[in-house]
């Protein structure tokens, strides 16, 4: 029997490590949205990898990026990868409409395009609602993100600049240009113009062919499809362009409208000098100079404007440049925390 409740006792830690990155969830009630609805009985979804210590001074909470889920983030979690969960205990955060967290895909009383329409910063105060009254966190270590994840960092900084000691904005932007504006509209249009869409109310998942096309031309660049993809492939390369069903149509609408409203500085009359006054922590700030899905020159001008650390990249990865260049990501991330 001692020896039984000794092995217990060993396997106890590990037993707890292996539910630990489990699907969780958190009730924070109804939400009011910045458009003034109210999304009822919200619901934020995370995953926590490895251990808070005790000051709780080494928490980073890492929000998923368009069509992401928290299970997706694992990937990018770990030794040598975009943050080390054997030194920060990491909390990644399934955003909005992403069919984890409260959906227009999951609700039961706000189902399909009766779901309102959601914003960046809507997101962030569904996820600051979950840590502080959910997870009790008061402060954290740092906010990080790539991509839609990226955004929501920036809007961490100004939305809640005393809850983190440190933002990281991967290929996001502060504030949509022209171009990105154009795009996103382009995408959202090929979701309303597909026939099988009919307007949210479809009962087999639409395939969404023209928007995975049009995505696909923004994801890398010419260069990249050229070098990775002989013309003899191209069939291939083209089917294998199609979204695999998982994420679900209205739950794209609404992460797209999200991404249209991405402004740091819109309370601040559209100034995202005024809205840098007010950023009290460093930032280290990653861009791709090829990046065509997140135009970069929002977030350079904003990283001069806070005279922050800023990485540059020049790879014809383009936007995936966060995958293809994840090696040198990390260990930027991980030195900046560790400063």
């Amino acid at each position: 029997m001692k020896r039984m409740s000794l092995l217990l006792l060993l396997l106890a830690p590990l037993c707890a490590a292996l539910h630990a990155e489990d699907q969780q969830f958190a009730r924070i009630g109804d939400l009011k949205l910045e458009n003034g609805e109210v999304i009822r009985d919200c619901v934020v979804g995370y995953r926590t990898f490895g251990t808070e210590n005790p000051q709780k001074s080494n928490v980073v909470v890492f929000p998923t990026y368009l069509g992401g889920r928290s299970a997706d983030l694992a990937s990018r979690i770990g030794a040598g990868k975009m943050v080390d969960s054997a030194t920060y205990y990491v909390i990644a955060v399934d955003s909005l409409a992403d069919g984890i967290s409260s959906s227009p895909s999951n609700s039961s009383t706000q189902p399909r395009m009766q779901f309102p329409k959601i914003s960046i910063r809507d997101m962030v105060n569904a996820e600051h609602k979950m840590l502080t009254d959910s997870l009790h966190l008061t402060h954290v270590l740092a906010v990080m993100g790539f991509s839609m994840g990226g955004m929501q960092a920036f809007q961490w900084a100004v939305s809640y600049p005393e809850f983190m000691d440190k933002i990281v904005s991967i290929v996001g932007s502060p504030q949509l240009t022209s171009w990105d504006m154009l795009l996103w509209r382009t995408e959202l249009l090929a979701v309303e113009a597909d026939p099988d869409w009919k307007n949210g109310q479809y009962t087999t998942q639409p395939r969404l062919h023209l928007l995975d096309s049009v995505h696909a031309l923004v994801l890398t660049t010419p260069e990249h499809v050229v070098s990775s993809t002989p013309g003899k492939d191209f069939e291939k390369f083209f089917a294998e362009q199609a979204e695999d069903g998982s994420f679900d149509a209205n739950d794209s609408v609404r992460q797209t409208q999200a991404i249209l409203t991405q402004d740091i500085a819109a309370p601040f009359g559209g100034s995202l000098e005024r809205a840098a006054a007010i950023v009290h922590v460093p930032a280290l700030i990653v861009i791709n100079r090829q990046d065509h899905l997140v135009n970069p020159t929002t977030s350079i001008q904003f990283a001069k404007l806070l005279k922050t650390q800023l990485l540059e990249l020049d790879s014809s990865c383009g936007h995936r440049a966060h995958r293809c260049e994840q090696a040198k990501i990390g260990q930027a991330v991980n030195d900046f925390l560790q400063q």
